[in-house]
């Protein structure tokens, strides 16, 4: 067993495309075809269920990749040091988060400290921040609830209120708190662009016992404008409505907490510059977590 067929195996088991994969590793097909085969072989089983030109890992695959991940990262690692002894570890920072709120505030904070820090950030899905984080492709990852994945590590930073926006003109604008199913027949504003709090704006509504009636569903930068239009009610974080100096209402139920996670792969090496960076973030939501809360 090779490494290069390991490296090929973790390619084909990511794209879950051969073409796809071939292409990626700039190698012919049939040639990627074949290694896999004699890995399969070498092994004796079936690492992938074959599904026209679509091929997904099987149950024998998910260990293999699962293990195939940690060598690369012990390698890494391994490599990160020497370059470490040898020479001045690269100040450059990758992390991808699933909503750029999550860093608002804090990128000039740090880097106002840190001049000499390079910082390569991304938005990404959920999964698709776990997918980069296993290959090595980032560094640090933050997202809405924390990653459950054996290989990964993940701390909430803070757990946010989320309140409940409404017209200045709204019935309800008054009131200091209020349960969710009160507004059950309201028209709801709603992000299009962020599908994991969207998910969870609508399983508060259902746990108040009642689908949300999405009037509009738009980007982030839209549904500012819809709001400040009159046109229906909005679930934000209580940070956002601060922000941007919004009418809100606290909601009553216990189960409007919108927590806020940072990951990283666990027993992974990280350089002196992205070690201080995640202490850095944990401190500054430990530090501003009034902003987080309705007082």
């Amino acid at each position: 067993m090779e490494l290069l067929q390991l490296k090929y195996f973790q390619t084909v088991a990511y794209t879950e495309h051969i073409s796809k994969a071939a292409a990626q590793l700039n190698i012919a097909q049939p040639s990627l075809s074949l290694t896999i085969k004699r890995l399969e072989d070498e092994l004796g089983t079936p690492l992938f269920h074959r599904r026209g030109r679509n091929i997904q890992l099987n149950s024998s695959g998910e260990i293999l990749l699962k293990h195939v991940n940690r060598i690369f990262i012990e390698i890494e690692n391994a490599e990160m040091e020497i370059k470490a002894e040898e020479q001045q570890i690269s100040n450059t920072i990758r992390i991808s988060i699933t909503n750029t709120r999550f860093l608002t505030g804090l990128i000039s904070d740090y880097i106002n400290g840190s001049p000499e820090t390079k910082l390569h950030q991304g938005i990404g899905t959920r999964s698709e921040i776990i997918t980069g984080l296993k290959k090595g492709d980032m560094h640090l990852g933050i997202t809405g609830h924390p990653i459950q994945d054996e290989e990964i590590e993940s701390v909430v930073l803070v757990e946010e209120d989320i309140v409940l926006v409404v017209p200045t003109n709204h019935q309800y604008g008054g009131e200091t708190s209020i349960s969710l199913s009160v507004v059950a027949n309201e028209p709801f504003i709603s992000l299009a662009d962020n599908k994991e709090y969207s998910r969870f704006t609508t399983m508060l509504c259902e746990k108040a016992g009642f689908l949300p009636n999405h009037a509009f569903e738009v980007d982030s930068h839209t549904l500012l404008e819809i709001i400040r239009l009159n046109q229906g009610v909005a679930l934000l974080p209580i940070s956002v409505c601060r922000a941007l100096g919004l009418r809100y209402v606290k909601i009553a139920d216990d189960s409007a907490i919108y927590p806020i996670s940072l990951s990283w792969v666990k027993q992974k090496w990280l350089s002196p510059a992205v070690g201080e960076f995640r202490d850095f973030i944990t401190s500054y939501y430990e530090d501003h977590a009034g902003l987080f809360k309705v007082k």
